[in-house]
């Protein structure tokens, strides 16, 4: 088995939550705050640390508006984060592959 690929697996993407954020994001345009956090059960403060590293890392966009005079915020893919995300999930299909064996 060669560990190279597993050296490759992006960290900010690979840790569970954050994948998690990711996948949910990369199947929808943009998803609110509250529907990130709800759909993922998790906490305020867990849920913002991880849009926190991503958005750091340049992998989401948060938006805040108002939605009838309430706080809205909203985060979506950037360009940078689709792609980083896609050569994370074609990573682990290779490795998926050279493992099959």
């Amino acid at each position: 088995m060669n560990p190279e690929p597993f050296l490759q697996l992006d960290r900010v993407i690979h840790e569970k939550g954050r994948m998690a954020i990711m996948s949910l994001l990369a199947a929808r345009d943009e998803l609110s705050f509250t529907e990130l956090r709800d759909s993922l059960g998790m906490t305020d403060g867990n849920i913002t640390t991880h849009i926190r590293t991503l958005q750091q890392a340049g992998y989401i966009g948060v938006t805040k508006s108002f939605q009838e005079k309430r706080p809205l915020t909203t985060c979506s893919l950037t360009p940078a984060g689709r792609k980083a995300f896609e050569s994370y999930i074609n990573l682990l299909e290779q490795i998926v592959k050279q493992n099959k064996s």
